[in-house]
């Protein structure tokens, strides 16, 4: 399968580009916005058949159009998308800064939402769009105190994928969200110091790499939880 990861140098995402690339199956296309993080997965994907594109999806520019040109020549169609991209800062909803209130939706929302758009060309009928949102943004769970704008930002996520399940049904492409609850990330570890998740981004990784390739045959605009705990 082709699978592009956006988002894919670090964390959950960084462990399911290396379980999806274990497979002489798959193609892994990896994007990020950290170039270091990006040399480093490439090579412990020595061998593998991995690519990786430095891109930011909060930023419509030229490197989204190298990448669309590198598809566009490959003559490569996306089996699997995956938008791992996300941005947390912890702050009272009152002392938050527009900044930092902007950059989490941009790149939260807006770039993953837009990223799709982007790429809805380039897909396969069918295919699968498999949105990673969290715990924070899914209806009914469990509540923090700093959270309130990242977890708004992860929401939106959710209910742009249920949108999209409906939306990009003519063109094959079915779409869900996971929500991770408490997984050891440094993203976890920032918002809850000191607190140990009960699963490890490499265990995430391996029902986040299945799901990502079959999920699709059993769910369409479902926000699911990925969920022991929360925290």
């Amino acid at each position: 399968m082709n699978i592009l990861i956006n988002g894919g140098s670090r964390g959950m995402g960084r462990e399911t580009a290396l379980r999806l690339a274990e497979s002489d199956n798959n193609r892994v296309i990896v994007t990020g916005r950290d170039k270091n993080a990006l040399r480093s997965l490439k090579g412990a994907c020595s061998g593998k058949s991995i690519e990786v594109f430095d891109l930011d999806t909060t930023m419509r520019d030229n490197r989204l159009e190298s990448l669309k040109n590198h598809l566009f020549s490959s003559e490569l169609r996306i089996d699997v998308l995956i938008n791992f991209a996300g941005l947390f800062k912890k702050a009272s909803f009152i002392e938050a800064s527009e900044s930092d209130v902007r950059s989490m939706m941009e790149t939260n929302y807006f770039g993953p939402a837009f990223f799709i758009r982007e790429m809805v060309p380039y897909m396969s009928n069918p295919s699968h769009v498999l949105n990673i949102g969290s715990m924070g943004g899914f209806q009914g769970s469990m509540r923090f105190p700093g959270l309130a704008w990242y977890s708004a930002s992860k929401a939106a996520l959710a209910n742009i994928s249920e949108s999209l399940a409906a939306e990009l049904g003519d063109y094959g492409i079915s779409v869900n969200c996971l929500c991770p609850g408490a997984v050891q990330t440094d993203m976890l570890s920032k918002a809850f110091p000191g607190y140990k998740a009960p699963i490890t981004a490499e265990e995430a990784a391996v029902f986040l790499a299945e799901f990502a390739l079959t999920g699709h045959k059993y769910f369409n605009g479902k926000v699911l939880p990925l969920s022991r705990t929360t925290p």
